[in-house]
């Protein structure tokens, strides 16, 4: 079957564009990825679903191998810093904990891992590189052991965000500091106080910015320019306004990535999420705890219940949407669709939903229509492509036995989880005991094609 033609909204463009990759033959994806000082919230979700299902829909289009996914970690951050002194513990003690946890949690919501996920601690010697080509240029400029990008040396600094310059300067929250020629310019690189991490550079002893980390790890991995680069609404100025401003003027090209596409906010029952609220929560919280409507949820109704949104639009997160999500995936996981042999092709109209700037609303109509029509095959493929085929959540204990309890449930899913984790970090030795510690609780997994996990209980 012929694939439909993908079309992205590009927000760099303000247009609806039909995607050509500069190489057909490795379709490259870089997506900003988590700063490892807490839990993740589930508004952090939200980008790492949306562009889990491009990577999926990529990889249908243009096959497996055929497409590189980035998503980086920020491992060194003023915020990072803050909390391990907060708690007393080692930075990197911190950051290991924290992303330990991030990528269980993600593993839950069915995400495959990216194919690289670089630190940003590894790029050091990247972000210099950069740094040092910036000044020679008159695009950067060194000052009281810091290094700053000079915004005036770009002419089409603002192209990404669109805003008037006040609004510029009021969103950069910017520094007073007598050492910054221009009050946009944004730090490249600043100096480190002993108790706080650094690395020699030509400008003293220092860490670098935020920004640059991005610059780097998308150079390094994917070249000075790339086809997609991916992030939340809110990113999109300061942050990859500054990144487009470093990578375009390192290199010397007009674009830094084809096309930038971004997911809409998320608030919770209508409110804005904040902790002074009370409705601050974490994918954690939705995945092991009951603070959310009473129960745990599974990966796969988290998941459904974000994809019913179209990702530019806002998403409201209630617990109406949570039970909803849950009640459609039990009814598309019916015994036929379960049991049913997987390699059916996409239905054509699923296929041209998605392909249509991922239009999941439709695709979704689709499907209860497919379910309706009593096409188990095809829902199946559908359900896997997408993420949603989850049947270990509706699996009984054996014949004649109860329904496992939702609490037995969330506790298999929160080992196959770690085993992902450990299975994406290369621990084969931790996935092998996770694996065995499941078969002895008379819990069979099956590891698909697609990168996720199913099981069974054999009680």
């Amino acid at each position: 079957m012929v694939a439909p033609v993908l079309r992205l909204y590009n927000t760099l463009t303000r247009s609806r564009e039909e995607f050509r990759p500069i190489d057909p033959d490795l379709v490259r994806m870089y997506v900003c990825g988590p700063t490892v000082y807490d839990y993740a919230h589930i508004g952090n979700a939200r980008p790492v679903i949306v562009f889990d299902l491009l990577y999926r829909l990529l990889r249908q289009i243009y096959c497996t191998g055929h497409v590189k996914y980035v998503r980086n970690i920020t491992d060194v951050d003023d915020k990072i810093n803050a909390r391990a002194a907060e708690r007393g513990i080692d930075i990197r003690a911190l950051t290991e904990q924290t992303n330990a946890i991030f990528q269980s949690d993600v593993a839950a919501l069915n995400c495959l891992p990216p194919d690289v996920q670089p630190r940003a601690t590894e790029h050091i010697a990247q972000m210099i590189e950069i740094i040092q080509s910036l000044i020679a240029q008159n695009h950067a400029y060194a000052a009281d052991g810091h290094v700053l990008f000079s915004v005036p040396s770009m002419a089409e600094y603002g192209r990404l965000s669109r805003r008037p310059l006040d609004e510029m300067i009021a969103g950069a929250r910017v520094d007073v500091a007598p050492y910054k020629q221009g009050d946009m310019d944004f730090v490249l690189w600043k100096p480190s106080a002993a108790q706080e991490p650094g690395w020699e550079s030509p400008w003293g002893r220092g860490r670098p910015g935020w920004h640059i980390e991005c610059s780097a790890m998308s150079w390094k991995h994917l070249g000075e320019t790339f086809d997609i680069h991916g992030g939340g609404i809110d990113l999109v100025f300061p942050h990859h306004e500054n990144e487009i401003a470093q990578s375009r003027c390192a290199f010397g090209h007009e674009v830094m990535a084809n096309v930038w596409m971004h997911n809409g906010f998320l608030q919770v029952e209508g409110e804005k999420m904040s902790k002074s609220l009370g409705n601050f929560i974490t994918i954690h919280d939705l995945l092991q705890s009951d603070t959310f409507g009473g129960r745990r949820w599974p990966g796969a109704v988290l998941r459904l219940a974000m994809l019913r949104t179209h990702y530019r639009q806002p998403i409201d997160w209630t617990l109406k949407g949570l039970e909803e999500a849950e009640a459609n995936l039990r009814n598309w996981h019916e015994a036929e669709v379960v049991s049913a042999p997987e390699g059916a092709e996409i239905p054509a109209q699923i296929l041209a939903a998605l392909c249509e700037d991922l239009n999941t609303p439709e695709a979704i109509s689709l499907i209860h229509a497919l379910r309706k029509a009593g096409k188990a095959r095809e829902l199946k493929s559908v359900l896997m492509l997408m993420g949603l085929y989850a049947p270990d959540i509706f699996a009984k204990a054996g014949a004649g036995g109860a329904e496992l309890s939702a609490e037995e449930r969330s506790q298999i899913e929160a080992v196959i989880a770690q085993r992902l984790a450990a299975r994406a970090a290369k621990n084969f030795a931790e996935s092998d005991r996770l694996r065995d510690h499941l078969l002895a609780k008379g819990i069979v997994l099956k590891d698909n094609k697609d990168g996720t996990t199913t099981w069974e209980h054999k009680g």
